[in-house]
C-alpha cells in the first residue's frame, strides 16, 4: 500500500488516497487534513479506504507535500556525508566533526510545498555555482501530532561550490526553485518493520550512459529516527505535517557534478524508486511559480 497524492482524470484538484499499484481509492480530503489525524486514525482510514476509485495507470500523481507542509532536511547524520562536507570545506571542517557526534543534529529548511517537484518532474542546478550533486535521502513523512506515519523518497539537490565557501551559505546552496524533489509516495510506517535496514541506491544518467552510481543503507544512519522528528517538533509546529529528510550516505566524489539532461534515479528498498531530469538554472524551473495547475 502507498498513500498517493493525486489528480484525477479530468480533475483540477489534489486529493489524497491509497494505491495497492493498480487502483487508487479516494481518502477523502487533502494530504495535509490527513496528516492532522493521529497515527492510529490515519491507519484505520487507509485501511478502511472505500471512496471513488482510479485507475493507477491514468491519474496524475503529484509529490507529497502540500498545503501547509513544509519539507526539512538534518544534514551530517552518516559518516559518508560528514567526510563530503569536510572535504569540501577545509576552512570549516571542524564544524561538520563536531555536528556529527553532537547531542543537537543540524536541522535545516529544505522547501515550502508549493516548490517540491515530484516522480517524472525536474531539478535545477544553480547557474552561479560548479559544482552540484543529488542527494538521496530516507524522508520520515510526519503528522502534526511529530509522529512518523510513513517514508518517502527525498532528492536533496545541494551546490557543494557555494557551501564549501562558507557554512553560512548553506540556505543558498540548498533553498532554491527546482531544488527539492519527492515521492513517487508515501509508504505507511505500519508497512516497513525496520527503516534502519533499507536499501539506497543513487543512479546518475547521462548521454544514454551510467555518469556515477552507487549503494548504501539506513543501516548507517548516525541518528535515530524519532529523534529527529523529536528535535524538529521541539519549539516549532506543522498543522498540517511536515517531510523530514534524513541525511544522505551517497556522495559523488569531486569534481563530479551533475549537468543539463542528466537524469537522476533514486531508490529506497520498501519505499519506492523517484526519477528527476535536471535542468540548468532558475527559468526553466518557472513552471513551479506559474498557475499551470494543481500542485
Amino acid at each position: 500500500m502507498h498513500i498517493v497524492r493525486f489528480v484525477p482524470t479530468g480533475g483540477n484538484r489534489p486529493l489524497a488516497g491509497v494505491s495497492d499499484g493498480s487502483t487508487v481509492t479516494e481518502l477523502g480530503g487533502s494530504l495535509g487534513e490527513l496528516l492532522r489525524l493521529p497515527l492510529t486514525e490515519l491507519r484505520d482510514r487507509c485501511l478502511a479506504a472505500d471512496g471513488p476509485r482510479h485507475d493507477a495507470a491514468v491519474v496524475r500523481t503529484l509529490p507529497p507535500a502540500d498545503g501547509r507542509m513544509e519539507v526539512w532536511a538534518a544534514g551530517v547524520t552518516y559518516r559518508r556525508s560528514r567526510e563530503a562536507r569536510m572535504t569540501e570545506s577545509e576552512r570549516s571542517a571542524d564544524v561538520y566533526e563536531q555536528v556529527y557526534d553532537a547531542e543537537r543534529p543540524e536541522l535545516f529548511f529544505k522547501s515550502a510545498a508549493w516548490r517540491v517537484t515530484g516522480d517524472g518532474e525536474t531539478v535545477a542546478i544553480r547557474a552561479d555555482s560548479a559544482v552540484d550533486v543529488p542527494e538521496p535521502e530516507l524522508g520520515l513523512v510526519l503528522n502534526r501530532h511529530a509522529e512518523i506515519v510513513g517514508y518517502t523518497v527525498v532528492n536533496d539537490m545541494s551546490s557543494r561550490t557555494i557551501e564549501g565557501e562558507n557554512p553560512l551559505y548553506l540556505p543558498q546552496a540548498k533553498i532554491y526553485l527546482g531544488g527539492c524533489a519527492a515521492g513517487p509516495a508515501v509508504r505507511p510506517a505500519w508497512e516497513v518493520p525496520d527503516p534502519y535496514a533499507l536499501g539506497i541506491e543513487l543512479t546518475i544518467r547521462r548521454d544514454g550512459g551510467v555518469a556515477w552510481t552507487g549503494t548504501a543503507s539506513t543501516g548507517q544512519l548516525n541518528r535515530r529516527l524519532d529523534d529527529l522528528a523529536e528535535y524538529l517538533f521541539r519549539a516549532d509546529a506543522f498543522p498540517d505535517g511536515a517531510v523530514l529528510a534524513t541525511g544522505t550516505c551517497l556522495v559523488p566524489e569531486l569534481p563530479f557534478t551533475l549537468a543539463d539532461g542528466d537524469e537522476i534515479t533514486i531508490t529506497i528498498a520498501e519505499v519506492g524508486t523517484l526519477t528527476s531530469t535536471v535542468v540548468m538554472g532558475k527559468d526553466p524551473m518557472a513552471w513551479l511559480a506559474g498557475d499551470t495547475g494543481p500542485r
